[in-house]
């Protein structure tokens, strides 16, 4: 695998547009900016200084590995700034991990709304792959305010099975499994500095929410894991002196779960309070700032990175990727989106809460039928209280079944994941109709993932704008087809592109003319 592509270059200067866009493409040359003596004109020279101009600015050699915060990859062990993002239900999937982990970049485990004996199979996958010596690798933690027990055991596991870093993502506040997973570990090494077993990083969009995952852990919080056995005395009192999580990762409007928020407003925020923690606490480590949400091309890449992010995370290319989870059917609808070919649907981890997530439209009734629930859910207590025609048109038109068939089929789902969810809905009929919605919001990713022929029109495939970007950059090169989209391929190309923009927005500030030329850069293969 490797980055690099060929030099075209050969010393000497040019004075014409065509050798700007050279100089923008050649990034890994040290490249000179000049200005003629006699006629003014501005150029680039290569080498040695030819005679008869001033030199204006010299630019080093520029690679994508520099992009970002040089301490994100020294306190990751890897070579790139990059992050492929947790898809949930497993479509990021062990074999999409182990291969961002052999290129050296990271990605974490699509573990959200997997059954726990599913995650753990998932993991001992990835260990299997990479080997217990290569920890470039995590798996995500999801908020899971409906299934706690859950959400509490994979933190457990995580913590057993030594998952080296671990994405919270969804969180509104810190919940103990969460600080479960930062904290359990952490010691003083020989030298008398901290060390934490795992990194955590935090996925969020609202600064409020970084705030408490840039703070250290609550001493509720932890008091009550060490009354429960979960952190000792030392590990707790250690915990005082650290944030939650090390890294951040501002999510602007992406796929899933998002507030829509734009990247240039979010991720300056979220660098701000970053900064205003690390003073008031006191920190002896860095805490680093990541970009993620609308990153689908190379120019959104370089904006990220601009903005000064430390590294940059991906997710709905992801989806597109041949290692990724989802069905060669959902991948194929993907590759027809465009940028505003997404809508906002029910999510189904949070329904009852109306927490939305962001879809693909095109090829889909997904959102527009889970939408139809909601509106249900807001308008009647109970499954009884539907009318009977809007009864019909409901297990017609969006369900496919009869309600009593769906609700057989959610109880005995729940009474092996969740006995008490059964329990609760058979007292309360507003949750048993929050259950039996959420059947369709679930089985639509699984339809998805699996695709199900039957149920293409159901199909739930999060995605965020940054997918149409992406398709459109993509077009008419070898990127273009479904089968050429290793996950690998994608970021390459993506950081390979970034860089060559990068470098063309450095010969700008000296005062050149850039021509459009040097900042389309054309898919190529890079491993």
């Amino acid at each position: 695998m490797t980055s690099a592509v060929p030099s075209a270059r050969v010393d000497g200067a040019r004075f014409d547009a065509g050798g700007v866009a050279q100089a923008a493409a050649d990034f890994r040359e040290p490249v000179h900016v000049i200005r003629e003596r006699a006629g003014g004109r501005l150029g680039v020279a290569w080498g040695g200084l030819p005679t008869g101009v001033d030199l204006l600015a010299s630019l080093p050699p520029l690679y994508p590995e520099w992009l970002g915060g040089r301490g994100f990859c020294a306190a990751h062990g890897i070579r790139f700034p990059y992050v492929a993002g947790e898809m949930a239900n497993g479509i990021a999937t062990p074999r999409l991990v182990a291969a961002m982990a052999r290129a050296e970049m990271l990605a974490f485990y699509g573990a959200a709304g997997l059954s726990f004996d599913t995650v753990e199979r998932g993991l001992v996958e990835i260990e299997g792959a990479l080997g217990r010596g290569n920890a470039a690798w995590g798996a995500n933690l999801i908020h899971s305010p409906a299934e706690p027990e859950l959400e509490q055991r994979v933190a457990e596991l995580f913590v057993r099975r030594g998952v080296p870093r671990v994405s919270a993502s969804a969180y509104m506040q810190l919940t103990p499994a969460v600080v479960h997973v930062a904290c359990s570990g952490v010691r003083r090494d020989a030298a008398g500095r901290i060390h934490r077993p795992r990194a955590v990083f935090a996925k969020l969009s609202r600064p409020e929410v970084a705030r408490r995952f840039l703070s250290p852990a609550p001493p509720a919080l932890l008091r009550g894991l060490v009354e429960r056995g979960a952190l000792t005395a030392d590990e707790a009192a250690l915990a005082a002196h650290l944030p939650v999580a090390e890294d951040v990762t501002a999510e602007a409007d992406s796929g899933g779960h998002t507030d829509h928020r734009p990247l240039a407003v979010l991720l300056p925020e979220i660098a701000r309070v970053r900064d205003e923690m690390a003073a008031a606490h006191g920190y002896e480590r860095a805490v680093r700032v990541g970009a993620a949400g609308g990153l689908g091309t190379p120019a959104a890449v370089a904006a990220a990175f601009a903005l000064g992010a430390d590294y940059v995370l991906t997710g709905s290319v992801n989806q597109a990727a041949v290692e990724s989870g989802l069905s060669e059917a959902g991948k194929a609808m993907l590759a027809a989106a465009d940028m505003a070919d997404v809508a906002v649907a029910p999510a189904a981890d949070m329904f009852e809460l109306g927490i939305t997530v962001q879809v693909l439209a095109r090829g889909s009734l997904f959102a527009p039928r889970a939408r139809r629930l909601w509106d249900l859910f807001s308008r009647y207590d109970a499954l009884e209280a539907i009318p009977a025609g809007e009864r019909r048109r409901l297990e017609d038109e969006v369900l496919g079944a009869s309600l009593d068939a769906v609700w057989e089929e959610t109880r005995a789902f729940w009474a092996r994941r969740d006995a008490g969810q059964v329990e609760r809905a058979e007292r309360d009929p507003r949750h048993r109709m929050a259950l039996v919605f959420r059947w369709y919001l679930g089985s639509a990713s699984r339809w998805a993932i699996a695709g199900t022929p039957a149920r293409r029109a159901d199909y739930q495939i999060w995605c965020g704008p940054a997918m149409g970007a992406f398709n459109a950059w993509a077009a008419g090169s070898f990127l273009a087809e479904p089968h050429n989209r290793g996950v690998v391929q994608i970021a390459l190309n993506l950081l390979e592109g970034a860089a060559q923009i990068t470098r063309a927005r450095q010969l700008a500030l000296a005062g050149l003319d850039v021509p459009a030329e040097a900042t389309r850069f054309r898919p190529r293969r890079l491993c």
